[in-house]
């Protein structure tokens, strides 16, 4: 019998999945430490798509304040992304908070889960080792492959071209359509800043673009990294259209729009 590798990893979506890490994590509330750790651990509540971390209980060195249970009425319906609030669990716990110098933070322990306390990540600022980091823990059976292509690319819009290239940077990321990052020269649209900022654990923040004569359908529909990580600095400046907003003709042919979190 032959197993898909991806099929077998979605068939535990529905369960509470954890992995060990080796690194040395360390939470802070402004210039205080709330825990530092070799056995914290990564965290997939069911449906969650990104990993928290999960401290021991015994390595906290503020107390859990205010812990009542959590009751699972109904589990929420399709994938919770990032963007979903920490708040929202999908297995039963204690819901709790821990003060530190910045402010309360959000805590949730796992019944399933016993002696870990699954920290909210924008509550606090994180280390690995001496390194901060962003956005969310990075998922450690998740990457990124950067690679030059020849494919032939039109990104249109009804009738309108917004961009061509014989020339794009293709980036691969587990479980995502692949992305076409193209030189802001094969960008054909007028495009203009807009105040929509978000960020990437592994491509950092992410200034997005949008195009005024599209009219709302133009709104947010391409986003650039202007300062990516080292290890992402290929992407630097370019340019990269959502394929579930517009249409993409590779090689003379024309690709459905994929269906993610970020579709419209």
């Amino acid at each position: 019998m032959a197993t898909m590798v991806r099929q077998y990893l979605m068939s535990a979506l529905g369960s509470l999945r954890y992995e060990p890490t080796t690194k040395m994590v360390t939470v802070c509330s402004a210039d205080q430490v709330i825990a530092r750790t070799d056995n914290a651990v990564l965290v997939w509540e069911p449906q969650r798509i990104v990993p928290s971390y999960a401290v021991p209980v015994v390595d906290l060195q503020v107390k859990i304040e205010e812990a009542r249970p959590f009751a699972l009425e109904e589990t929420p319906a399709g994938m919770l992304d990032p963007g979903k609030s920490f708040a929202e669990h999908t297995c039963a716990g204690r819901t709790a908070v821990v003060s530190g110098a910045a402010g309360p933070g959000e805590v949730f322990l796992p019944d399933d889960l016993d002696g870990y306390a699954v920290l909210g990540f924008f509550s606090f600022d994180w280390f690995e080792e001496d390194e901060r980091i962003f956005g969310h823990p990075r998922d450690p059976f998740s990457r990124i492959d950067i690679r030059h292509s020849a494919r032939v690319v039109h990104v249109v819009s009804g009738g309108d071209i917004l961009a061509e290239s014989g020339h794009p940077l293709m980036l691969f990321e587990t479980h995502l359509p692949p992305r076409f990052y193209l030189s802001p020269g094969d960008v054909l649209a007028d495009l203009v800043r807009s105040d929509t900022s978000t960020t990437c654990a592994y491509k950092g923040e992410a200034t997005h673009w949008s195009a005024p004569r599209l009219g709302g359908a133009g709104i947010d529909i391409a986003w650039s990294y202007e300062n990516p990580p080292p290890e992402m600095h290929q992407i630097t400046g370019r340019v990269c259209f959502y394929q579930e907003k517009v249409d993409f003709v590779i090689d003379g042919v024309r690709g459905d729009r994929p269906v993610t979190p970020w579709s419209p």
